[in-house]
Order: structure tokens, then sequence, then C-alpha cells
């Protein structure tokens, strides 16, 4: 049961991942071109798609949750916590929120350094045609 979590859990990450990257692909590929208009903003592109997917991935599929189901907690008289519909559901629940909330601080952290340097280049632009 534990193995049909895991992998259930890293399908829906990966999931939520691909619906993300497909949703900001667009905005991300104009940005770094924009700022960067050599052919390289393309790599850069890729990569960041591939950190979205690592970063989402990472995020949802919480190892160290799901590790309840298999090991007892290390008070005195616990056990292993049983898998439940009801369990299943919150770990979807995680896994989705806990996706999508790891791609959105990455996302934000990249749009705030993509800001910064929009305006770094701005200002250059602005005083070449000066």
């Amino acid at each position: 049961m534990f193995v049909a979590l895991l992998l259930v859990t890293f399908l829906i990450a990966l999931t939520v991942s691909f619906i993300v990257v497909r949703i900001f692909s667009k905005p991300i590929d104009s940005i770094l071109h924009r700022i960067i208009t050599d052919d390289i903003s393309r790599g850069w592109s890729a990569y960041l798609r591939f950190a979205i997917y690592v970063t989402g991935i990472s995020s949802g599929v919480r190892i160290w949750k799901l590790e309840r189901y298999i090991t007892p907690s290390s008070y005195e008289k616990a056990k292993i916590v049983h898998l439940t519909m009801s369990r299943w559901i919150l770990e979807v629940y995680r896994t989705v929120i806990g996706t999508l909330q790891g791609i959105a601080w990455m996302l934000l952290v990249f749009f705030i350094f993509a800001l910064i340097a929009f305006v770094i280049v701005r200002v250059f632009e602005l005083k070449r045609k000066q």
C-alpha cells in the first residue's frame, strides 16, 4: 500500500508540475528572451522548466511525511499509521498543495530577479538612446 501511495503522489506531483510548466512556458520564454537577447535564453528557459519539475516533485512528494506509514514514531507506545481512504485523500491534497507551493516560491524568486534584470536592461537601453 505504501508503494502505491508513493507512486500516486509522484505521478500527481509530476502532473501538477507539467501543468504549471505549460501555463508558464510562454511568459518565461518571453521574459528570458527580453533580458537575454542571445540564443542562450532558450537554454535558460529549458533549465527553468527542469527546475520547475524538480522543485514541484520534491515539494509534493514529502518522503519524511510518508515514512510514518512504514515506521513507527520515536515515541514509546507509537504505532505505524494505517493508510485509510481519508489518509489517501489527505496525502493527495498535501501533494497538490505542496507541489504548487514549492513551484510558486521558485517562480517568485525567478520573477524578482527577472524584474531586477529587466530594469537594468531598460536603463542601459535608455542611456544608449540618449
